[in-house]
């Protein structure tokens, strides 16, 4: 997904909320289809992100695809779900969409690519520096889904081409922001913090997410 366009987000639920087979209204029954600990490949665990978002999200009429291209949204139509599409069968591609498609209200999952308008890479300092600003979020809340699964989280600036610095600022930019969610200064989009919540039931046991599992130095 391509944007230079700031975004709405959806404030609804803090990160510090817990969740537990005991107290939630999802349970590991309902939530896990097959088991992660099964798969270790990527293919294999892209396959199993595709089965359990189509159905953690199947209320909101929305499929989670493999692209052969760019990534890009598609609204829902008469006859068809709406699509969230990653790049080339990529595990972390496939996170960064659903990052920007939680964070989209419901106008904006209206709209082809869910509003954004496309820059290319090379992109001056002056646009750079406002795709920043408007990926701060998205890749905070990467980040959480990352961790959340187990894996290693790197921050894209996406132009190998242009002028985009070392990337400094924007990663403390970026720590910052997660933090300011489980410190409760900011909010999780409901989607995210659902969709947070269902892996942490499959992957950790229910074992929520905490403060110092995120560092820094993770992001250098």
């Amino acid at each position: 997904m391509h944007l230079l366009q700031p975004q709405t987000e959806v404030s609804i639920s803090s990160l510090m909320s817990t969740i537990s087979t005991a107290n939630s209204d999802i349970s590991d029954r309902q939530v896990q289809l097959s088991t992660w600990e099964n798969f270790s490949t990527e293919a294999q665990q892209v396959d199993w992100l595709i089965l359990h978002f189509n159905h953690w999200f199947s209320h909101l009429n929305v499929n989670l695809v493999k692209g052969d291209f760019e990534p890009e949204y598609f609204p829902a139509e008469q006859s068809s779900p709406a699509r969230i599409q990653f790049a080339h069968g990529f595990f972390n591609s496939a996170l960064h969409e659903i990052s920007h498609w939680s964070i989209a209200g419901d106008k904006r999952r209206l709209l082809p690519d869910l509003g954004y308008w496309y820059a290319p890479d090379g992109r001056t300092q002056e646009q750079q520096a406002l795709f920043e600003q408007v990926e701060i979020k998205p890749q905070a809340i990467e980040w959480l889904f990352a961790v959340a699964f187990g894996r290693r989280f790197r921050v894209s600036l996406d132009n190998l081409t242009g002028d985009g610095g070392d990337g400094c600022h924007f990663k403390d930019h970026v720590f910052a922001q997660v933090q300011a969610y489980f410190s409760g200064d900011a909010q999780l989009p409901r989607d995210a913090k659902y969709f947070i919540d269902c892996i942490c039931l499959c992957t950790r046991a229910g074992k929520t997410l905490q403060s110092n599992e995120f560092e820094r130095e993770m992001l250098d």
